[in-house]
């Protein structure tokens, strides 16, 4: 598979999200795009890049391996491609689900997830806003788990190049028809899900954690919506903006005190 594939389609889709949000925002007087963009923008690509030379050699390592030796779920069954393929995203897919739950409950995961989080200006480019920490974390416990499912690279490459644009849409600040939305959603992630798992209040942002299918947050309980999106107070309470709108902020914010698991259940 062509590797270039993947960031070309990432790029393209920020472009077009990036250029909707400007016409046809659901929170609108925002102020200081580029820059608020700029500092999210900057730390995904530090952490595709890291993630690139780090990761990429030994995700292709432990895959082959695991398809050499016949050892992992999907190998076991020997799947014709046609139906491996969407086999394997929609297994991987769930796997994101779980540890995306993960991040938001054990405490020093959360410490780095809530980088994410405290984005107050939710758009296109808060999809690529993941501390390096987490990005690393996820790295490490992906190698385990891609040779246990026994999923082999190819497959990952299509599951990334899919949730990459995915992911930047749900999290974009656009305006879309209530109905268009309600179709999109009974597959797939839309903005009108996910604007509720980065709501301020606490048993919203522990809603709505799946990444590419719908579906899982409907099957485990925890899909949540909200009938007045455009009135979601977004980010994290009692975080200074310097904190997270500066490239410098992001970094240093898991070491801060108040990064400590929220408890608001009012």
């Amino acid at each position: 598979m062509d590797f270039t594939v993947k960031p070309i389609a990432a790029a393209m889709a920020l472009a077009i999200l990036w250029a909707m949000e400007g016409v046809i925002p659901m929170f609108e007087g925002r102020r200081n795009r580029v820059r608020h963009d700029a500092a999210n923008i900057v730390l995904g690509v530090f952490n595709a890049l890291l993630a690139g030379g780090l990761g990429a050699g030994v995700s292709l390592y432990v895959t082959e391996w695991s398809r050499a030796e016949t050892f992992g779920l999907l190998h076991r069954f020997q799947l014709p491609t046609l139906i491996a393929i969407p086999t394997a995203i929609i297994i991987f897919d769930a796997w994101q689900y779980v540890w995306h739950r993960l991040n938001h409950r054990v405490p020093l995961l959360w410490r780095f997830h809530a980088v994410h989080h405290a984005d107050a200006h939710v758009d296109a480019s808060t999809a690529l806003r993941f501390h390096t920490g987490e990005i690393l974390a996820s790295m490490s416990i992906r190698l385990a788990v891609l040779p246990l499912l026994g999923i082999t690279i190819q497959q990952l490459m299509i599951y990334e190049t899919l949730l990459l644009p995915i992911i930047l849409f749900h999290h974009s600040n656009i305006r879309i028809p209530r109905t268009l939305d309600r179709v999109l959603r009974s597959v797939t992630v839309t903005p009108r899900m996910h604007w509720v798992h980065h709501s301020q209040h606490q048993p919203e942002t522990d809603s709505n954690f799946s990444s590419v299918f719908s579906w899982w947050d409907r099957v485990f309980g925890t899909f949540r919506l909200r009938s007045d999106p455009g009135q979601i107070e977004l980010g994290l309470k009692d975080v200074a903006e310097r904190d997270w709108n500066t490239l410098k902020g992001m970094l240093q914010m898991p070491l801060r005190s108040q990064m400590l698991r929220r408890t608001d259940e009012g």
